[in-house]
């Protein structure tokens, strides 16, 4: 509501605009700037201009309201304040701003006609911090969950994110307006693995408003039945030895082929561990170790053989090793009789292709001799070659 006072001087104003022409600042308009401020936090509105001989400078909300004629405020909002008023500036301060404050502001300068300029006011809305729903203590392997991040008071929407520790997961997003805001909900859908036990589960909400982003972390408890594996001290156990295995949860029962173990002087059980002081053959056989809780029963097995070590020590020669030292020696020496041989039929020597003629007709030996001699040197004249 307006004042009368400032009503009255308001329309004595404008009634001097009516019978003055103020040339200098006909030919100009008022200069302002667009807003953007957190919720909560403080708005500045600035006109400016060039020139001006005394004519008023005027503030008006986006309802049309007038906030300020001059240095003259004319709305009764206790947040609204004046920073400076002079000839050639209007410069405004709205505290504690609302998301109800948004929206355009016009400054007028009145001249005839009147000029004026708007300047939009961004009212961010801050989300909330997030909330973390649907965490059941503690879970149980196989379970089906459905966690879900629920932030709400966003302007523009915020943005939700999911980590499993550090690694981001996706979830399903809704968004849903709430009057000026936004309220954000995220799920993320997964069926519960023993892995699962100990893993934070972090909400994160980005927003322009923040400096950082808002995080809430749960952590998750996983119950499941017992995870067992047998350790043993032997790597080839021998008779006579002294033997050990380990199961890697406590309370537990052993057993030895289905049945109690046979030998309880020798097998010896203590918490975690199964001790054969002596090893002999009839210790072989499939050991059990056996754990229960309140999720489920488990087991783990672990099959000995004793070995003897008289057999161990007098072990023959390796009959497959020499084997295929011995194939590897033929092979080798078959493929280097096949190159000798196709080296040597390529590159075989000239040879005579005539016998020594006239030998057999020969009366006796002397003359056999002479006429294989004479034709021994015309056998050389004639060769042939074979590549």
């Amino acid at each position: 509501k307006m004042q009368s006072p400032h009503l009255i001087y308001i329309l004595t104003n404008f009634l001097k605009l009516c019978f003055t022409n103020p040339t200098g600042s006909q030919g100009q308009f008022p200069i302002t700037q667009n807003v953007t401020v957190v919720e909560g936090g403080t708005a500045n509105m600035t006109c400016r201009v060039d020139y001006n001989d005394n004519t008023s400078l005027q503030w008006s909300n986006p309802a049309q309201q007038t906030l300020f004629f001059g240095d003259k405020k004319a709305l009764r909002d206790h947040r609204i304040e004046l920073v400076r008023a002079t000839s050639q500036e209007l410069t405004i301060r709205i505290n504690d701003v609302s998301l109800s404050d948004e929206g355009q502001y016009t400054c007028s300068l009145f001249t005839m006609p009147v000029k004026t300029t708007k300047a939009f006011l961004t009212v961010l809305g801050v989300p909330s911090r997030p909330e973390i729903t649907g965490f059941t203590k503690p879970a149980m392997e196989g379970d089906e969950i459905t966690l879900t991040c629920i932030t709400s008071g966003s302007k523009p929407a915020a943005n939700i994110r999911w980590f499993r520790n550090d690694k981001e997961v996706q979830g399903t997003t809704e968004v849903n307006a709430t009057g000026k805001s936004f309220a954000v909900r995220s799920s993320l859908l997964f069926q519960v693995d023993k892995r699962d036990d100990g893993v934070a589960y972090t909400c994160s909400v980005e927003h322009v408003s923040l400096y950082k982003p808002y995080m809430t972390t749960e952590v998750l408890e996983v119950h499941y039945a017992p995870q067992l594996e047998i350790t043993h001290s032997l790597i080839i156990p021998q008779e006579g030895q002294y033997f050990k295995l380990e199961c890697c949860f406590f309370p537990l029962l052993w057993s030895k082929d289905g049945g109690e173990l046979p030998d309880i002087e020798r097998m010896i059980v203590e918490g975690r561990e199964l001790t054969i002081t002596t090893l002999n053959k009839t210790d072989n056989g499939t050991y059990r170790c056996e754990a229960s809780n309140h999720v489920g029963t488990s087991f783990a097995e672990y099959i000995l053989f004793v070995y003897d070590p008289n057999a161990l020590g007098q072990r023959g020669p390796d009959h497959a090793l020499i084997g295929g030292v011995v194939a590897v020696v033929v092979f080798i020496t078959l493929c280097l009789i096949i190159v000798l041989g196709r080296y040597l039929a390529r590159h075989k020597g000239t040879y005579l292709t005539h016998e020594a003629k006239g030998a057999e007709d020969a009366p006796d030996a002397d003359t056999a001799i002479i006429n294989a001699e004479g034709n021994h040197v015309h056998a050389e004249e004639k060769k042939e070659y074979f590549i």
